[in-house]
């Protein structure tokens, strides 16, 4: 069981859960302008709190299968952001994945860069995991920051890469190493 972390006096980091969906939808909708630059096309649906419950579910049973770790920042009962780690792979690899993004309301305030500390904290001593890999679109000047200042890496270029805004597109690769040990120790 994966602890929230309080990440300000204000704001918490923790597990999504299913009652979140009104929440998330409400988030997407008021920082939608902001966010689709970064994000796939999404059907209407997903800015519902139906739509977010359908998602939520789904993501929810990957959590329990030990796939993905879905949080979400919380301040004053409002989801501010959401950060997860995908396509969690155990063996001798011991990486996952991370995507993150953030209401428009809370930009500049310094919530991306702790809360992927707390997440690279939570991989590294509760997951067990040996590294977290993240892209960002070439023109994502903000998200770069963030993960350079959280100890990401560039270590490559993928041309067209990711189908966001209706069009593949191409990202910088990042990767933060954890630690040395053994797999899982």
């Amino acid at each position: 069981m994966i602890s929230p972390r309080q990440l300000t006096p204000e704001v918490q980091l923790r597990i999504a859960t299913l009652d979140d969906a009104p929440a998330l939808a409400d988030a997407y909708t008021r920082s939608w302008d902001h966010l689709s630059p970064w994000e796939p096309a999404r059907p209407e649906n997903w800015f519902t709190p139906a739509g977010q419950l359908e998602r939520l579910t789904s993501i929810l049973e990957r959590h329990k299968n030990g796939l993905v770790v879905p949080w979400l920042l919380i301040e004053d009962d409002r989801v501010v952001g959401a950060f997860t780690l995908n396509d969690l792979v155990p063996g001798p690899f011991r990486s996952a994945s991370l995507g993150y993004w953030l209401a428009v309301d809370v930009v500049g305030r310094g919530l991306a860069t702790r809360a992927v500390d707390a997440v690279a904290e939570i991989a590294d001593a509760e997951l067990k995991l040996h590294r977290i890999e993240a892209s960002t679109l070439t023109n994502n000047a903000a998200s770069q920051r963030v993960l350079q200042r959280t100890g990401f890496a560039q270590i490559g270029f993928a041309p067209t890469y990711l189908h966001i805004g209706g069009i593949w597109q191409d990202c910088n690769l990042y990767q933060r190493i954890l630690n040395d040990r053994a797999p899982g120790a």
